[in-house]
Protein backbone atom coordinates (compact mmCIF):
# COMPACT_ATOMS: atom_id res chain seq x y z
CA UNK A 1 0.00 0.00 0.00
CA UNK A 2 3.08 2.24 1.13
CA UNK A 3 4.54 1.19 -2.05
CA UNK A 4 1.43 1.73 -4.35
CA UNK A 5 1.37 5.27 -2.63
CA UNK A 6 5.12 6.53 -3.36
CA UNK A 7 4.52 5.27 -6.87
CA UNK A 8 2.05 7.38 -7.46
CA UNK A 9 3.79 10.45 -5.91
CA UNK A 10 6.48 9.86 -7.19
CA UNK A 11 4.22 9.59 -10.85
CA UNK A 12 2.62 12.89 -9.71
CA UNK A 13 6.45 14.67 -9.39
CA UNK A 14 7.39 13.74 -12.54
CA UNK A 15 3.90 14.93 -14.06
CA UNK A 16 4.55 18.45 -12.15
CA UNK A 17 8.01 18.54 -13.51
CA UNK A 18 7.49 18.84 -17.33
CA UNK A 19 4.73 21.43 -16.91
CA UNK A 20 6.24 23.73 -14.66
CA UNK A 21 9.09 23.52 -16.92
CA UNK A 22 7.06 24.78 -20.23
CA UNK A 23 6.79 28.33 -20.11
CA UNK A 24 3.19 30.07 -19.95
CA UNK A 25 1.49 32.27 -23.02
CA UNK A 26 1.15 35.12 -20.91
CA UNK A 27 4.78 35.17 -20.35
CA UNK A 28 6.90 37.73 -22.91
CA UNK A 29 9.31 36.29 -24.99
CA UNK A 30 12.64 37.13 -25.97
CA UNK A 31 13.01 37.67 -29.84
CA UNK A 32 16.40 37.55 -31.53
CA UNK A 33 15.85 40.46 -33.88
CA UNK A 34 15.14 42.68 -30.52
CA UNK A 35 18.48 41.43 -29.18
CA UNK A 36 20.02 42.39 -32.36
CA UNK A 37 18.82 46.16 -32.06
CA UNK A 38 20.08 46.66 -29.10
CA UNK A 39 23.31 45.24 -29.80
CA UNK A 40 24.28 46.45 -33.07
CA UNK A 41 21.03 48.59 -34.32
CA UNK A 42 19.78 51.51 -33.85
CA UNK A 43 18.45 50.94 -30.55
CA UNK A 44 22.35 50.77 -29.44
CA UNK A 45 23.89 52.55 -26.87
CA UNK A 46 26.46 55.63 -28.00
CA UNK A 47 29.56 55.45 -26.12
CA UNK A 48 31.68 58.55 -25.84
CA UNK A 49 35.42 57.26 -26.85
CA UNK A 50 37.19 60.24 -25.86
CA UNK A 51 41.36 59.66 -25.17
CA UNK A 52 40.28 60.06 -21.47
CA UNK A 53 38.15 57.28 -21.39
CA UNK A 54 40.41 55.34 -23.47
CA UNK A 55 43.24 55.81 -21.33
CA UNK A 56 45.17 58.45 -23.77
CA UNK A 57 45.98 61.33 -23.43
CA UNK A 58 43.38 63.93 -22.93
CA UNK A 59 42.67 66.46 -26.23
CA UNK A 60 41.96 70.32 -24.84
CA UNK A 61 39.16 72.02 -26.62
CA UNK A 62 39.48 73.68 -29.87
CA UNK A 63 39.52 77.56 -29.66
CA UNK A 64 37.74 79.47 -32.09
CA UNK A 65 41.19 80.62 -33.95
CA UNK A 66 42.08 76.77 -34.35
CA UNK A 67 38.42 76.32 -35.71
CA UNK A 68 38.46 79.39 -37.96
CA UNK A 69 41.86 78.24 -39.29
CA UNK A 70 40.84 74.44 -39.33
CA UNK A 71 38.03 76.24 -41.97
CA UNK A 72 39.95 78.39 -44.12
CA UNK A 73 42.59 75.72 -44.90
CA UNK A 74 39.72 74.05 -46.03
CA UNK A 75 38.37 75.97 -47.99
CA UNK A 76 38.36 75.97 -51.76
CA UNK A 77 40.03 79.37 -52.13
CA UNK A 78 42.72 78.14 -50.09
CA UNK A 79 43.08 75.36 -51.73
CA UNK A 80 43.28 76.89 -55.13
CA UNK A 81 45.79 79.34 -53.93
CA UNK A 82 48.21 76.61 -52.84
CA UNK A 83 47.76 74.42 -55.98
CA UNK A 84 48.31 77.47 -57.95
CA UNK A 85 51.49 78.06 -56.14
CA UNK A 86 52.53 74.46 -56.22
CA UNK A 87 51.84 74.69 -59.73
CA UNK A 88 53.98 77.55 -60.36
CA UNK A 89 56.53 76.39 -58.69
CA UNK A 90 56.57 72.99 -60.49
CA UNK A 91 56.00 74.33 -63.96
CA UNK A 92 59.03 76.98 -63.66
CA UNK A 93 61.60 73.94 -62.50
CA UNK A 94 60.36 71.88 -65.80
CA UNK A 95 61.01 74.61 -68.00
CA UNK A 96 64.01 75.21 -66.87
CA UNK A 97 64.58 71.34 -66.76
CA UNK A 98 63.28 71.36 -70.63
CA UNK A 99 65.58 74.23 -71.55
CA UNK A 100 68.62 73.01 -69.98
CA UNK A 101 68.79 69.84 -71.86
CA UNK A 102 67.13 71.55 -75.47
CA UNK A 103 70.44 72.40 -77.74
CA UNK A 104 68.56 75.35 -79.39
CA UNK A 105 68.23 77.22 -76.44
CA UNK A 106 69.43 80.27 -76.75
CA UNK A 107 70.34 80.43 -80.87
CA UNK A 108 69.06 82.81 -83.26
CA UNK A 109 67.30 81.68 -86.19
CA UNK A 110 68.34 84.87 -88.45
CA UNK A 111 71.97 83.75 -87.71
CA UNK A 112 72.12 79.70 -86.61
CA UNK A 113 75.89 79.91 -86.61
CA UNK A 114 76.23 82.37 -83.93
CA UNK A 115 77.41 81.13 -80.86
CA UNK A 116 74.70 82.19 -78.22
CA UNK A 117 76.13 83.46 -74.83
CA UNK A 118 75.98 82.63 -71.61
CA UNK A 119 73.35 85.45 -70.81
CA UNK A 120 71.13 84.63 -73.93
CA UNK A 121 71.26 81.40 -72.36
CA UNK A 122 70.17 82.30 -68.78
CA UNK A 123 67.90 84.60 -70.61
CA UNK A 124 65.88 82.32 -72.71
CA UNK A 125 65.50 78.98 -70.12
CA UNK A 126 63.73 82.03 -67.50
CA UNK A 127 61.45 82.21 -70.21
CA UNK A 128 60.75 79.16 -71.03
CA UNK A 129 60.38 78.37 -67.10
CA UNK A 130 58.20 81.56 -67.07
CA UNK A 131 55.92 80.50 -69.61
CA UNK A 132 55.65 76.66 -68.24
CA UNK A 133 54.86 78.01 -64.06
CA UNK A 134 52.18 79.96 -65.50
CA UNK A 135 50.51 77.32 -67.17
CA UNK A 136 51.17 74.79 -64.83
CA UNK A 137 49.61 77.72 -62.12
CA UNK A 138 46.56 78.04 -64.22
CA UNK A 139 45.78 74.34 -64.73
CA UNK A 140 46.24 73.88 -60.73
CA UNK A 141 43.81 76.06 -59.57
CA UNK A 142 41.32 75.27 -62.23
CA UNK A 143 41.27 71.72 -61.33
CA UNK A 144 41.77 72.30 -57.56
CA UNK A 145 38.96 74.50 -57.56
CA UNK A 146 36.92 72.56 -59.79
CA UNK A 147 37.39 69.43 -57.79
CA UNK A 148 36.53 71.62 -54.44
CA UNK A 149 33.22 72.56 -55.79
CA UNK A 150 32.00 69.63 -56.73
CA UNK A 151 33.22 67.50 -54.09
CA UNK A 152 30.90 70.22 -51.80
CA UNK A 153 28.11 69.68 -54.31
CA UNK A 154 28.38 66.16 -54.25
CA UNK A 155 29.16 65.54 -50.66
CA UNK A 156 31.19 62.46 -51.85
CA UNK A 157 35.04 62.35 -51.71
CA UNK A 158 35.88 59.58 -54.88
CA UNK A 159 37.33 59.29 -57.80
CA UNK A 160 34.14 60.51 -59.65
CA UNK A 161 35.32 64.23 -58.67
CA UNK A 162 38.67 63.94 -60.03
CA UNK A 163 37.64 62.53 -63.04
CA UNK A 164 34.50 65.82 -63.55
CA UNK A 165 37.33 68.30 -62.80
CA UNK A 166 39.63 67.01 -65.38
CA UNK A 167 36.77 67.39 -67.57
CA UNK A 168 36.09 70.96 -66.95
CA UNK A 169 39.27 71.93 -66.60
CA UNK A 170 40.66 70.02 -69.73
CA UNK A 171 37.42 71.61 -71.85
CA UNK A 172 38.13 74.92 -70.29
CA UNK A 173 41.43 75.00 -71.79
CA UNK A 174 40.72 73.19 -74.84
CA UNK A 175 37.72 75.48 -76.08
CA UNK A 176 40.07 77.87 -77.38
CA UNK A 177 40.91 76.63 -79.76
CA UNK A 178 37.86 75.06 -80.67
CA UNK A 179 34.88 72.69 -80.10
CA UNK A 180 36.46 69.70 -81.44
CA UNK A 181 39.93 70.84 -79.18
CA UNK A 182 37.85 71.26 -75.67
CA UNK A 183 36.17 67.71 -75.83
CA UNK A 184 39.15 66.17 -76.46
CA UNK A 185 40.95 67.91 -73.73
CA UNK A 186 37.80 67.11 -71.82
CA UNK A 187 38.23 63.62 -72.80
CA UNK A 188 42.04 63.69 -72.13
CA UNK A 189 42.00 65.60 -68.96
CA UNK A 190 39.28 62.84 -67.39
CA UNK A 191 40.88 59.92 -68.48
CA UNK A 192 44.38 60.96 -67.27
CA UNK A 193 42.45 62.36 -63.63
CA UNK A 194 41.03 58.54 -63.62
CA UNK A 195 44.38 57.16 -63.80
CA UNK A 196 46.26 59.24 -61.26
CA UNK A 197 43.31 58.50 -58.72
CA UNK A 198 43.13 54.94 -59.81
CA UNK A 199 46.65 54.58 -58.93
CA UNK A 200 46.83 56.38 -55.72
CA UNK A 201 43.85 54.90 -54.55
Amino acid sequence: MAATAGAAGGAASDSKGPISSIPSMDSPTIQYSMVLEHLVGEKRPIKELSPGVMGGLPVPPKSDEQKMLERGMESCAFKSVLACVGGFVLGGAFGVFTAGIDTNVGFDPKDPLRTPTAREVLKDMGQRGMSYAKNFAIVGAMFSCTECIIESHRGKSDWKNAVYSGCVTGGAIGFRAGLKAGVLGCGGFAAFSAAIEYYLR
